[in-house]
């Protein structure tokens, strides 16, 4: 349900981005992340063969992962993988059409915004989280913070620019979740069968949220 897959989110603060260059590489990559305890994967629309790889996710892992649908930027995009099995949806910009067609199926969407008044247009429009895209040019946590100042009800995903060192900051900005791309699903790593580097990478990013939520008191 959508209230589940977003409790999932909150829960594990981590959405990991996966946006490789070939879809075995995406479905390799969404193993080592289920592998290393985050039961969530982004796949771009990005990754050749995108919604196959969605499928296969879905098939082969089931309940084990949520899956997520990235870089959607259209409705039609957006209902070909929630067909394919997609459970929530993500967007680099705010179109109000997609978070519509979300809505239609039940999914929760994560629209991308980056200033004031686009974040508060997508909150408007029914966003179940906003995505800070691109947060890291921008100012990283402290963008978050600021945000956070005159918006503190809406609950952000900052994207872009989010590492390892720069998660535990950005947990204290505010931040619900953070959501990594290349910083967790490492290429080069995949390219040389190193998936055990992406396991223990997101094993890190799960620490780095529960430590900083910690140190809140939450």
């Amino acid at each position: 349900t959508r209230e589940k897959a977003l409790a999932l989110i909150r829960e594990v603060g981590v959405v990991p981005i996966v946006r490789t260059p070939s879809h075995e590489d995406a479905f390799r990559a969404a193993e080592a992340i289920i592998e290393g305890g985050i039961g969530i994967a982004e796949i771009t629309m990005t990754v050749p063969n995108a919604l196959r790889v969605m499928e296969r996710v879905a098939e082969e892992f089931g309940d084990k992962v949520l899956l997520g649908a990235g870089t959607i930027l259209d409705p039609e995009s957006c209902r070909a993988a929630l067909l394919a099995g997609a459970e929530f949806i993500v967007t680099p910009s705010l179109d109000t059409r997609v978070i519509e067609m979300a809505r239609r199926y039940s999914k929760p969407c994560i629209p991308g915004a980056l200033t004031p008044t686009e974040v508060v247009a997508a909150w408007g429009a029914g966003a179940d989280l906003v995505k800070i895209f691109p947060c890291g040019p921008v100012g990283g946590p402290e963008y978050i913070k600021a945000l956070k100042g005159p918006l503190p009800h809406i609950e952000f995903v900052p994207t872009g620019g989010v590492s390892l060192e720069s998660t535990p900051a950005f947990i204290k900005a505010g931040a619900t979740a953070v959501a990594v791309g290349g910083e967790l699903v490492d290429t080069k790593a995949l390219r040389e069968g190193k998936l055990e580097v992406i396991t223990s990478k997101a094993r890190q990013f799960v620490e780095a949220v529960r430590a900083a939520r910690a140190t809140l008191g939450k």
